[in-house]
C-alpha cells in the first residue's frame, strides 16, 4: 500500500490563499464610485498609523463650512425662491431662535438650509393635524437601524406625543427579521430581490421585492408588546405590486371566519385594507401565485404617527437614485410621506480616505430623486454617527468621520434640505467609546445597541420639536 504525502500541496493551497488575501487588500479604497472593504487579515491586532489631528481637520472642516454657507445663502436668495419679505422675516426669527438655543455643534437642533427655512413645514403642519389623519415618516438607512434600533424609539415617542399605534410597514421578510423586537412574522415561499444585487427589477423606498416561488406562498404576523402602542392596532395592510388574480386567504384574529379575496391591481403598487377594533396577528396565504410580487405589510392606525423602518444592510445612499418613478408615484398615492429620514454614512467611510467630493456630487443627484418621486414631502439628512478605530492602543474617532459629516453638511446645504448632526448629539469626538463602555453599542465601536439607539432618538425628537417650535412662531408672524 502506498501512502502519498500531500503536504506539498497543502502548502501550495496555504501559499495560494495567502497571495488572493494580500490581492485582495490591495485593492483601491473605491471603484467606480462605489467603497470597497479591505480585506485585512490583522485588522483586529493592527494598530493604525500615523494620527491624524481631529483639532486641526475641524477648523479646516469649519472655515469651509462658513465660506460654503455663505455663498449658498445668497445664491438662495437671489433666486428669489420664495417670497422675499417672508424668508426675510422667517430668517430674522430663526437667527434669534438659534442665537437662544446656542451653537449646534452637539445636534442640539435641526440645520435647515431650505430657502426660508421651510423644510420641515409640511411635516409639521401634518402633526398638527395628526388627531384626524396619519402622519407618516419613513426612515431609510443601513444597519444602523436595522432590527428597528432607534427608529423604535423614534416612533414610540412620537406616537405619545402625537397619537398614534402599531409598527408601521415591515417587508414580507428581512435578514434582521429574527431578532426585532417590535413585529414577529414569518414567510415562506419567496424569492427576494434587492437593489444591493439585482438592478433589473424595479423598487420603491423599501429597496427589495419578493416573488412568489411557485404556485403557493405565505406571511404570517403577530404584534410585540416591545412597547404598549405595538400591541394591537386598527388597520392591517398588504402592500404588494404585481397579480394575475391571486387567491389571497387570511385568517385574522378580530374575525372568526376566514377572509377570501382575489387581488387585482389598478396600479403600480396596491394594497389590501382590513379594518377592526384590535388586530394582533394573522396569516396571509396566497395560490395562484405564480409572479405574484408582495412588498409587505402595514400594522398601523388611522390617524396619530407612523413611521415606518426601510432598512438596507450595506446601503450607501446611492442606490436610492435607481429608484422606479412609477413605483414610487404609484406608491406616494396610496402610502404618502410627510417626512423622509436619511440614515446613511456608515458603508461610505473608509479610514484612508478624507476626501468625499465623489458621493457628494452623487448624492446630491439622489436627494433630487427622491424629491422628484415625492414631490409633497419634507426630507431630513442625518450625519453620520461616531467610529472609532485603534490608534496607538486606545479607541478614538477616525479623522475620516469629520470629513464625511462635513460632506453630508454640503450635500444639505446644496440640496436644499435639513440636517441633523448625529455625531454632534451622540458627544462629538470619541463618544463612541463611552457608548460602548456604557453597553449602548456594540464592541464593533460601530453600531448602536438598542438602549444606544434610544438616545439618540430622544435627542433628534428633542431637535425636532426646537424645529417645531419655530415652526409655529413663524406661521403666526410671517401671517
Amino acid at each position: 500500500m502506498i501512502v502519498r504525502n500531500n503536504f506539498n500541496r497543502l502548502l501550495i493551497l496555504l501559499i495560494l490563499v495567502l497571495l488572493i488575501c494580500i490581492g485582495l487588500y490591495g485593492l483601491p479604497g473605491s471603484l467606480l464610485g462605489y467603497n470597497i472593504k479591505k480585506v485585512d487579515l490583522l485588522s483586529d491586532i493592527r494598530v493604525a498609523g500615523a494620527e491624524v489631528s481631529l483639532d486641526s481637520l475641524w477648523a479646516q472642516l469649519e472655515a469651509a463650512e462658513a465660506a460654503e454657507a455663505a455663498a449658498v445663502r445668497d445664491s438662495a436668495l437671489r433666486a428669489g425662491e420664495q417670497d422675499m419679505r417672508a424668508e426675510e422675516l422667517r430668517d430674522s426669527l430663526y437667527k434669534v431662535m438659534s442665537a437662544s438655543y446656542g451653537v449646534d455643534s452637539a445636534g442640539a437642533r435641526i440645520e435647515d438650509y431650505s430657502a426660508g427655512h421651510t423644510g420641515l413645514n409640511r411635516f409639521f403642519a401634518a402633526l398638527n393635524r395628526s388627531e384626524s389623519q396619519p402622519v407618516r415618516i419613513a426612515v431609510m438607512g443601513d444597519s444602523f437601524i436595522e432590527g428597528d434600533i432607534m427608529v423604535a424609539d423614534l416612533r414610540n415617542e412620537l406616537q405619545k406625543m402625537f397619537g398614534g399605534r402599531g409598527v408601521g410597514f415591515v417587508p414580507v421578510t428581512s435578514q434582521a427579521a429574527q431578532y426585532r423586537p417590535t413585529i414577529s412574522r414569518q414567510a415562506s415561499g419567496w424569492t427576494t430581490h434587492s437593489i444591493l444585487n439585482d438592478r433589473k427589477q424595479a423598487y420603491t423606498l423599501a429597496g427589495t421585492t419578493f416573488e412568489a416561488k411557485s404556485d403557493k406562498a405565505g406571511i404570517s404576523f403577530k404584534t410585540a408588546g416591545y412597547y404598549d402602542r405595538l400591541k394591537s392596532v386598527s388597520t392591517l395592510k398588504l402592500l404588494y405590486e404585481k397579480t394575475e388574480g391571486t387567491a389571497m386567504q387570511l385568517v385574522c384574529n378580530a374575525f372568526p371566519d376566514t377572509i377570501n379575496r382575489s387581488l387585482a391591481s389598478d396600479s403600480v403598487v396596491d394594497q389590501y385594507i382590513l379594518r377592526a377594533d384590535s388586530i394582533t396577528e394573522g396569516c396571509f396565504t396566497f395560490t395562484g401565485a405564480k409572479g405574484f410580487r408582495a412588498l409587505g405589510l402595514a400594522l398601523e392606525d388611522d390617524e396619530g404617527v407612523v413611521v415606518d423602518n426601510y432598512s438596507l444592510r450595506g446601503n450607501s445612499g446611492l442606490l436610492m437614485e435607481q429608484l422606479n418613478p412609477a413605483d414610487c408615484e404609484s406608491l406616494d398615492r396610496i402610502r404618502h410621506y410627510d417626512l423622509i429620514i436619511l440614515q446613511y454614512g456608515l458603508n461610505v467611510i473608509d479610514e484612508e480616505m478624507l476626501q468625499y467630493g465623489w458621493y457628494k456630487t452623487r448624492m446630491i443627484q439622489t436627494a433630487s430623486r427622491l424629491r422628484a418621486c415625492f414631490p409633497g414631502t419634507d426630507f431630513l439628512l442625518l450625519g453620520v454617527s461616531d467610529r472609532c478605530n485603534q490608534y496607538n492602543g486606545q479607541f478614538k474617532t477616525m479623522p475620516a468621520v469629520l470629513a464625511l459629516l462635513h460632506t453630508q453638511r454640503q450635500i444639505a446645504r446644496q440640496a436644499g434640505i435639513p440636517f441633523w448632526n448625529t455625531f454632534g448629539a451622540m458627544g462629538g469626538e470619541n463618544s463612541m467609546v463611552e457608548y460602548v463602555n456604557k453597553g449602548w453599542a456594540s464592541k464593533d465601536y460601530t453600531h448602536l445597541s438598542f438602549r444606544g439607539g434610544r438616545e439618540i432618538a430622544k435627542s433628534l425628537i428633542k431637535a425636532l420639536m426646537q424645529e417645531k417650535e419655530f415652526y409655529d412662531k413663524a406661521e403666526q408672524t410671517v401671517q
